[in-house]
Order: C-alpha cells, then structure tokens, then sequence
C-alpha cells in the first residue's frame, strides 16, 4: 500500500475508505460491515466518516466493524461548523467516540469553516489531543485564504490534514490550494474522487479505460493516487466494488494517458472558489 506521511511523522495509506451514505440502509448493513473489514485485510486502513453522516449511523456501523481490530486502523471523523466552539467540540468529540466504541480519534476534522472563530477551535482541539481523545487534528472545505490565516493563528501549525473535493471533473484546487498544502507539508485528503459516480458516465474517460484494460472508477483512482501528498478516499458499499477501488493502485498512468486525461478534464487556468458537495 502507497503511504503519507502526516504531521510530519506519521504514515498512512494513500488509499482509504469514505463512509459517506453508508450505515443508513439496515438491509445492506452486513454487506457493508464484511467491506470496511475487507478494506481493513487489503491495507486500506484509514476509514473516515463525519457525525454528519447519516446523523451519526456511519460511526456506529464503523465501531461495529472495526471491534477487534482498532489497532490496525486509522480513524478519522469530523465535526459540524456549529460545534466549533470550546464546548462543542469537546461535545461532538465525546458523542463521536461513544458511537465508535473507542476511547481516542486518530484524526479530528473540522467538517467546514462556519461562523466560530478558527482560534477558538484550534484551542478546543489542542485540549482534546492533550486530554488523550485525539492525535491529531484537521480541516476541510477550507480554501487557500482559510489555510493562510490558520497557520497564522496559535497551533495552527499542527494542523494535520485538509479534505477537500477534488477530482478529474474538479481541478480548481490544483490553481493554489494544492500548491500551498504542498508547500506547508499539510497532506490534501480527496473526498468523492469519482464525482458520486458521475465520472463513471464520462464517455471520454469510459473509451480510455477500455484501452487501458481499467474501469473509469480505477482510472480516476490512479490519476489522483500518482500524487505524493494525496490521501484519496473513495467510498463503496460491496466488496466487489472495493476490489475494483483497490486495483487502481496498479493502474500506471504514462505521459501520453495523463496528456488525454487533460484532454478530456482540463486544468484550471484561473483561480476559483473551493467547490463543495
């Protein structure tokens, strides 16, 4: 497994699991649990959900999923903007916890920035590490600005990790935020790095697949999994599908196949806002 290294000492896989959706439909729940264990047994070992998700269903299905097992994965959850604040943070960290069934988060994710000031989250974060329920910290949805004035604030150089959205069809971090998160070491994890499936419709990218003996899901896995400091969190809900996810990790890209890949999805030729799903 391709690894990263994260707060400047720690590695961990290129190539994780988004829970996105998943925990929400009892009848597929079975299903689900056997593939976040798959992924564990294929070194797919960071997991990240968020106690948005399904109001909390994704975490609790992960603390099923990983009994047994918590030493050999890498838990990430995040945080909603409205519980930015000293409290609320410690609030959602503790409810988070609870649902997983684990005393501490490997990584603890600003879900978005809302209207809580960053020092008073970055002090609330500071607290849960040296309290022990967390050992690290990050942000997502945050655009170069927002990354700027972060490091500028108390502790925020420790910030860990962004995730964004970025993808093929969604190149815009590519202008500057990714050139600065490169810069600063701070690691971009991909969040929907197959645009929820659309990418899979693309024809262009479908007829260069064919050629490539791939699917278009491993073809978008493989372009933003070529990148050093990329953590690429693809989500899926079978084991056939994680199979299929896993194999983009030997799917090389040459210069002729990156050349029509920007072709088809071009680069951003103008600084724009950071998209969001």
């Amino acid at each position: 497994m391709k690894q990263v290294r994260i707060a400047g000492k720690e590695w961990v896989p290129a190539l994780g699991m988004g829970t996105w959706m998943i925990g929400e439909n009892r009848s597929k729940r079975a299903e689900e649990i056997a593939t976040l264990q798959r992924g564990i047994d294929l070194g797919m070992t960071l997991i990240d959900t968020a106690e948005m998700y399904g109001d909390g269903a994704s975490e609790r299905l992960i603390g099923e999923a990983i009994k047994g097992r918590r030493e050999q994965v890498f838990l990430v959850s995040k945080f909603y903007p409205h519980n930015a604040t000293a409290r609320g943070v410690r609030v959602a960290c503790e409810d988070s916890l609870r649902r997983l069934e684990v005393d501490c988060l490997d990584l603890y994710l600003l879900h978005w920035r809302g209207r809580v000031p960053l020092e008073e989250t970055i002090a609330a974060l500071e607290k849960l590490r040296a309290q022990g329920k967390i050992r690290h910290w990050g942000v997502s949805n945050l655009d170069t600005d927002d990354m700027r004035e972060l490091r500028e604030l108390p502790g925020g150089n420790a910030v860990a990790v962004n995730q964004v959205l970025y993808n093929l069809s969604r190149r815009g971090v590519e202008w500057d935020l990714l050139p600065w998160c490169e810069k600063h070491a701070v690691p971009v994890m991909a969040y929907s790095p197959i645009e929820q499936a659309r990418l899979l419709r693309q024809p262009g990218l479908r007829a260069l697949a064919a050629r490539h003996g791939a699917t278009p899901a491993q073809l978008a896995l493989a372009w933003l999994l070529r990148r050093e400091q990329l953590i690429v969190i693809p989500k899926a809900s079978t084991r056939d599908h994680l199979e299929e996810n896993v194999a983009a990790l030997e799917c090389p890209l040459d210069a002729e196949t990156l050349a029509e890949l920007d072709r088809l999805f071009p680069p951003p030729s103008r600084a724009t806002p950071l998209e969001m799903l």
